[in-house]
This record gives structure tokens, C-alpha cells and sequence, in this order.
């Protein structure tokens, strides 16, 4: 008999599953459940872009593409970054298309990273960046954000945890799970410290395209002497709506984005070929369809913001992403057993704060990436959970 304990990585046998997933798992395991827990638009991807998907399938285009991705998409993502946020790059030396923005994030830490660096990473935030900065070696020191500051990264709070081993700050707005932004302002006092202590920023800016109330996103490379300190990691999951063709990028400093390269060329090899030619569609001609999906997530945000508010679960008004991130300290219940009390009595399926960090505790994500229908019916159910729950039921 093998004794697999002691055969595997013990970092990795010391990292948790992801919390998002389970409540996932349990809501597709029970019958009549709405589940708002996963971030993944409710739209189907614009029809432009799944035909030239379905196009280059025809014409048999299966084959390797180089490993940065194809110049064309490189060029396109350069010519978006240009128009969109005045960032000019590369695209042969300062562009890399990955397997989603999930494997830009792991390739900037690993490439970053060296065993016993610190990386600040602000709390409560996406899942990812805190396993694979153990998994690189790396150690994570976490800055605890709060809905009194609109979940935004303060200053003082970054000079209390910064150390002569802090190696690199994730910067990840518009966030995952509160909705928060970072506005120009508060970015200039975040890059002021980032110079002063000669550090590099990921910043992760998938949710770039998904801001509300008249606030355009800001990327913080935008920044005077910031560009040469920022890896940008973007993608077309949210934007466009095509998770499933797994296509991201990252940005930055040719000092960067070649070791990046390194990492991506052998562990992967090169992105999907067919989801390079839809991405090069979408970036063409895909801004209309931006608008029409962030306008239809401005409504279903309004609508969930006042639904949370008005049967008593404080919640901060979101002003980037699709996720709204209510207190529920008003039941006496811990995030975990909110949620599992709300989906076996009511089948509605929310996310338990604490599956960001330990400073989400008293808080849960909810997705308004779902039809309106979806989520007027998930209201009614949680306004009759939290009755029940004032009753003593």
C-alpha cells in the first residue's frame, strides 16, 4: 500500500478548497435552487464572436500558435489598452496571452516571487492570490479593507505591513467580492508608497470594463512612473462574456513579461487557438456589446442594493464588478451558517464571506450577473429567510 502523504507537496495538502465552489457543488446537488454564488455573466457570448470562433474551426485552424499568442491579438490588446486607458505596449515584447487572467496572476507571482518575499495582498479579495503565493514560496500578508471605506485600499494601513521583504502589492479593483474601486486620487497615494518602497503592483483588472455611477475604471499603470512598475492582468471573461474560452492577458515590462513567458511556454505551451481568433473579434468590434451587458448589470445592481437594504442587510453600494457583499451580523449567524441555512431552507445559494479572507467574516458575496427574474425570485426567498429568522423559526 502506498502512503500518498508522503508523496505529496505538503504546501499544497495545506491549502484549502476554494469557498466559492462548494456552495456551487451543494446548489447543483438540490432540486430548485437559484444559485447567485458564481461569478460567470448569464449571457451567452455575442454571436461575432462565437461565429469566428466557429469559423476558424471550419477553416482549420487547429494548429500551436506561437507561445505569446497570435501578433494580431497582441496587437489588438495593445491598440484596446491605447484607446481605452492612454497605455501604450508592445506587442512583441510587452503583451502575453494566457489560459484565462487566472494563469496571468500565477505567472506574474511565480515569476516575481522568491521563497520568503512578501506580497501585500488586500482583504477581502479574489481566492486565488493568496494560495498561489504560498505555492510559490512566497508569504502573504494580508491589508484588511472595510465597508466603512468602501472596501478601498488605505494608505496607512499598506505602511503598517510593509516590510524590507514586501516584493509585490496586488491591487485587484474593481474587486472581487465588494464591488469596490480605487478612483485616481486614492491611486496616486497607493503608487506615492509604491515608489518610496520600490515595489511591484499586479493589478488585476479583469472587472475594468464593469464600473457604474459615471466612474471610469482607472488602471493605476496609468500613473505617472507607475508604468514600469505594474504588470496588468485583463481578460475577456467578464467583459465579453467568454469564461469557457479561457483567454486572458497580461501586460507590462519586458523584464517581466519574459520570465512570464518562460513560465507559460513550458507549463502550458500556448492559449486555445480558436478562442485567439474570437478574442481578436471581440476587441474589434465587441465594445457595443460592453456597454449593452454593463448596462444591463447597472440595473440588476440597483435592484439587488435596495432589495438587500430594504429587508435589513446593510449593504455597501457596489460601484465596479457584479457582486454586492452585505453584512448579515444582524442575524447572530456566522457567514458559513447563513449560507447554509439560506440554501437548504430557502435554495438560494450565496457565498460566505469569509471564502475571501478572514475579514469577510459577517458578510456574504452575492452575483447580480443573472437574469432579473433569477434574482427577483432569490430576493423574495431571502426576505422570507431573514422573517423567519427575526421570528425564532
Amino acid at each position: 500500500m502506498i502512503d500518498y502523504s508522503t508523496k505529496i507537496n505538503p504546501t499544497l495538502k495545506n491549502i484549502k478548497p476554494s469557498g466559492i465552489r462548494k456552495f456551487f457543488d451543494i446548489a447543483n446537488e438540490l432540486e430548485d435552487v437559484i444559485s447567485l454564488s458564481v461569478g460567470e455573466p448569464d449571457f451567452h457570448t455575442p454571436w461575432h464572436i462565437r461565429e469566428e470562433g466557429i469559423y476558424s474551426l471550419e477553416k482549420g485552424r487547429t494548429r500551436y500558435t506561437p507561445n505569446k499568442g497570435f501578433i494580431k491579438l497582441r496587437e489588438e490588446i495593445s491598440a484596446y489598452l491605447k484607446r481605452k486607458f492612454s497605455l501604450e505596449y508592445s506587442p512583441q515584447k510587452e503583451v502575453l496571452v494566457t489560459v484565462g487572467g487566472s494563469e496571468a496572476i500565477d505567472l506574474c507571482i511565480r515569476a516575481l516571487i522568491n521563497k520568503g518575499d512578501e506580497v501585500l495582498i488586500p482583504e477581502p479579495s479574489f481566492v486565488c492570490y493568496v494560495p498561489i503565493t504560498q505555492m510559490a514560496g512566497g508569504v502573504h500578508v494580508t491589508i484588511k479593507t472595510t465597508a466603512e471605506n468602501k472596501f478601498k485600499l488605505m494608505v496607512e494601513d499598506l505602511e503598517k505591513a510593509v516590510t524590507d521583504k514586501t516584493k509585490l502589492l496586488v491591487l485587484p479593483y474593481p474587486n472581487n467580492p465588494t464591488g469596490g474601486i480605487m478612483e485616481r486620487d486614492e491611486l496616486k497615494a497607493v503608487a506615492d508608497f509604491i515608489v518610496k518602497h520600490d515595489l511591484i503592483v499586479l493589478s488585476d483588472e479583469i472587472y475594468a470594463e464593469l464600473t457604474y455611477t459615471g466612474h471610469r475604471h482607472v488602471s493605476i499603470a496609468e500613473l505617472p512612473g507607475m508604468k514600469e512598475r505594474t504588470v496588468i492582468v485583463n481578460g475577456f471573461s467578464k467583459s465579453h462574456s467568454m469564461t469557457g474560452w479561457r483567454m486572458g492577458y497580461a501586460v507590462g515590462p519586458a523584464e517581466i513579461i519574459s520570465p512570464m513567458t518562460k513560465l507559460h511556454q513550458f507549463a502550458i505551451m500556448s492559449a486555445p487557438t480558436m478562442s485567439q481568433y474570437a478574442a481578436i473579434e471581440a476587441l474589434r468590434n465587441g465594445d457595443e456589446d460592453i456597454e449593452k451587458m454593463r448596462s444591463e448589470y447597472d440595473m440588476r445592481r440597483r435592484l439587488i442594493v435596495d432589495g438587500l437594504n430594504k429587508m435589513g442587510l446593510t449593504c455597501f453600494e457596489p460601484e465596479g464588478a457584479f457582486y454586492v457583499f452585505p453584512s448579515i451580523k444582524s442575524t447572530g449567524l456566522s457567514s458559513a451558517e447563513f449560507c447554509e441555512k439560506l440554501i437548504y431552507s430557502k435554495g438560494v445559494a450565496v457565498v460566505p464571506g469569509d471564502a475571501f479572507g478572514e475579514s469577510g467574516e459577517g458578510f456574504v458575496r452575492i452575483s447580480y450577473c443573472y437574469s432579473i427574474n433569477h434574482i427577483t425570485e432569490a430576493l423574495e426567498r431571502m426576505q422570507a429567510f431573514i422573517k423567519e429568522l427575526k421570528e425564532g423559526k
